[in-house]
Order: C-alpha cells, then sequence, then structure tokens
C-alpha cells in the first residue's frame, strides 16, 4: 500500500501489555462505531453516493430517502416529529445554533414590552454552551451562570428565582460529559413552559443512554452528537420543537437547505449512520443500560475495597449507567493516567484536555483544587466487558498504591 493511503493505527504502549493499545474506559469522550452502523454505512459512501439535495435523478432521490429515514428513526427515540429534526456536524454546533438562533430571532423579533435579552445557563454546561452564551453578552444579552449543588444538580428553587420577565432561554445539560449526573428535565421543563421560557438541552450524553421524551420533558430544543452513542463523528442534529412554535435564525448563509435553518450539503453516510445508531439505541437501551451500571457498581465497589480513600464526585444515584468521575485524595490525576497505562481513561472533556487549570466543573462543585486535581473520568460503554472492569480496578490500584507508597511520586 501507497504510504499516502496507509493510516495505521496508533500504537503507543510499552511492551508491558505486549504492544497492543489499552482497554478503551472513556466513553463520554467518545464511542467506537458499531459494526451495525459502519454496514449501513457503507452504500453511501461507494454505490448510493448522490447529493441528496439532488433529487432531479435516482441518485439523488435515494440519498434524500436515507436522510429521511434517519431523521425519522432519531425522531422517534425522542418522541419528536421528524420535521422538527435538523442535521448539523455535532452536539457543538447545535448548541451554537440554539443558543445563539433563538437570542438573534429574539433580537430581530421583539415580542411585547418587555424585550428577551436574558440567557440563563448552568456553570457546568460545557464549554460550547459557555461560550455561546459569552459571545451573546459581548452582543449585549444578559447572562445569568447559575451555580450548582455539591452533588452538581441544579436546585430548582435558585432557577426559578433567576427567571425573570426578560429571561429568553435555560440552557441546561441533560447528563453531564464530565460528571455524569442527570438533571431534573421533566421538572425544568415544566418551570420553563409556566414561565414562556426556551428550555435548550446539551443532550449529547443523554440521547440513545437514557429515556428522552421531548414532549413529556417540555424541552424544545435539544442538541445530539453522533460519536457519543456509536455512531459517526462529523454528525449531529438539533432538535427545533414545531408546536408551541420555536423560532431560530440561522448560522450559517448557504443554500437554504434543512428548511432554510442549516445550509450545507448534508453528508448522507454519516446522517445515515446517526439514524442507524439511534434505531439500535431504541430497541437496546434498557437492556444496555442496565448491563452497563452493574458493570459500573461493579468497578466502584471493588474499587472502594482497593482503595478506601476513593470518592465519587457527583451525585451517586442521579447518573448515566456507565459514568463514573473519581477523586483520589493524594494523587494526582495525571500521575495516577500515567501510571496505569493499561487503560484509556481521561481528566475530564476532552474538548478542554489542553487547560492546565482545575476542571472548572469540579469547582463548581465545591471541590478545592487539590481534589479536583486528583479526579479522573471512567465511561463504560457498549463494549466493555466484566473483564474489562476487573482489569481496571487491579491497575488502578495497583497504581494508587505504587503512589502512595514512601518513595512514590503522587504529583
Amino acid at each position: 500500500m501507497s504510504p499516502v493511503l496507509a493510516y495505521p493505527r496508533a500504537r503507543e504502549r510499552n511492551s508491558a501489555v505486549n504492544n497492543t493499545l489499552p482497554i478503551y474506559l472513556d466513553n463520554q469522550s467518545s464511542t467506537r462505531v458499531d459494526p451495525r452502523v459502519l454496514e449501513a454505512m457503507l452504500p453511501y459512501f461507494t454505490e448510493d453516493f448522490g447529493n441528496p439535495h439532488s433529487e432531479s435523478h435516482a441518485y439523488g432521490r435515494i440519498a434524500a430517502e436515507a436522510v429521511e429515514r434517519a431523521r425519522g428513526e432519531i425522531a422517534r427515540l425522542i418522541n419528536a416529529d421528524p420535521r422538527e429534526i435538523y442535521f448539523t456536524s455535532g452536539a457543538t454546533e447545535s448548541n451554537n445554533l440554539a443558543i445563539k438562533g433563538a437570542a438573534h430571532f429574539a433580537r430581530a423579533h421583539p415580542q411585547g414590552p418587555q424585550p428577551r435579552r436574558h440567557v440563563i445557563a448552568l456553570q457546568t454546561e460545557h464549554k460550547c454552551v459557555l461560550e455561546s452564551c459569552n459571545e451573546l453578552e459581548r452582543e449585549g444579552f444578559a447572562v445569568t451562570y447559575l451555580p450548582v449543588e455539591p452533588n452538581g444538580l441544579v436546585s430548582l428553587a435558585a432557577l426559578e428565582a433567576a427567571i425573570t420577565e426578560q429571561t429568553l432561554l435555560v440552557s441546561v445539560m441533560a447528563a453531564h460529559n464530565e460528571i455524569g449526573v442527570i438533571q431534573p428535565l421533566a421538572e425544568i421543563g415544566a418551570l420553563c413552559r409556566s414561565r414562556g421560557v426556551l428550555f435548550h438541552s446539551d443532550g449529547a450524553q443523554a440521547f440513545g443512554k437514557m429515556p428522552l421524551d421531548v414532549e413529556a420533558m417540555r424541552i424544545d430544543l435539544l442538541s445530539i452528537s453522533g460519536h457519543k452513542i456509536y455512531g459517526p463523528k462529523g454528525v449531529g442534529a438539533l432538535y427545533v420543537r414545531r408546536r408551541p412554535r420555536t423560532r431560530l435564525l440561522p448560522l450559517i448563509d448557504g443554500g437554504g437547505q434543512e428548511r432554510g435553518l442549516r445550509s450545507g450539503t448534508l453528508p448522507t453516510p454519516l446522517c445515515v449512520g446517526l439514524g442507524r445508531a439511534a434505531a439500535i439505541a431504541a430497541v437496546e437501551m434498557a437492556g444496555e443500560a442496565d448491563r452497563v451500571r452493574q458493570l459500573r457498581d461493579r468497578l466502584l465497589t471493588n474499587l472502594s475495597r482497593r482503595v478506601p480513600s476513593v470518592r465519587l464526585n457527583g451525585d451517586a444515584d442521579q447518573r448515566l449507567p456507565g459514568s463514573l468521575n473519581l477523586c483520589f485524595p493524594g494523587i494526582t490525576a495525571p500521575a495516577l493516567i500515567e501510571a496505569s497505562p493499561g487503560i484509556a481513561i481521561s481528566t475530564g472533556s476532552a474538548c478542554t484536555s489542553a487547560a492546565v487549570e482545575p476542571s472548572y466543573v469540579l469547582r463548581a462543585l465545591g471541590l478545592p483544587d487539590e481534589l479536583a486535581n486528583a479526579s479522573v473520568r471512567i465511561g463504560l460503554g457498549r463494549f466493555t466487558t466484566v473483564s474489562d472492569v476487573d482489569f481496571a480496578v487491579d491497575a488502578i490500584a495497583a497504581a494508587a498504591a505504587r503512589l502512595t507508597a514512601p518513595g512514590g511520586t503522587p504529583t
């Protein structure tokens, strides 16, 4: 094979584990593409490769039909109308479009004597939500960054108190990418609806892993990502409620695809992959959640026996089945990760991995810097096995013992 065409897998491993890749336990960062998803995608790269917007011939119509099937599969998973699903490049774009699009529409079309120029977001939101809010502040909007409780959950009383007559939108992540906690979505939705406020939720981690019902939860805008649910990278979706109507201004100028809200040629294979991933989740989500939850509990229980000082960050009950954020007092997270080369875990969001300061999410929970710096994120998923979990327990416990032994290097 030509060197130009060769894409070897990186194997940054040592001989202690036979030069193989570590066990993957970072499923909040990204997931492996399910082989069934890949199988569904492949024909749209080489056989049914038409532009889905070229409906004057069979190639385009075949692609367009595939895109619409995928749109329907996504909609069914959240109890939405397919017409409410808009494809994007991922959750970051969806979050930007939801927050900025709603704000820009409200500014361009003011309603009533009190202009809606106030947005509320949790301090623990994903960086793309916080940065979108920062941009709105630069444009003259008011933003309240609401604190969370020590368990990572929002206080409904505090949220209600923060809503004013000028509040346009509340943005609350459904399930947290770093600490795994699940917010009370139905209660937040009911509160927002009663006050005439839009409710946006970053559902990147929740979609396909827990039940989401945009009608029952009164969610007006929901951001979705493909690569968090065993689908491809580079594709996502935004749910936009039709009744009562949620209106946005587009961020991208172009040919008016996606009913004028998101211009650009849709990547048919990626849309198909996201749809297939959603269809699989619709069938397997409940059973998969039970299995992964058992693995999570096994890991936490056995690791706590081996390392009694370990503590869980975030609410113990209201959390994703496969998510753990663990603090190891007296050991820095980078040292623990380096001492556990046989497993792939992280310190937090991949989107902020270049930051050298402690996690702003853990700080928002009230953790001092030394404990925030001692915390790692572990994400179990569809392809995690019991042997993977047991290996991880042994590896982490052994690393912690070495780093806390006399002469060890915990920092």
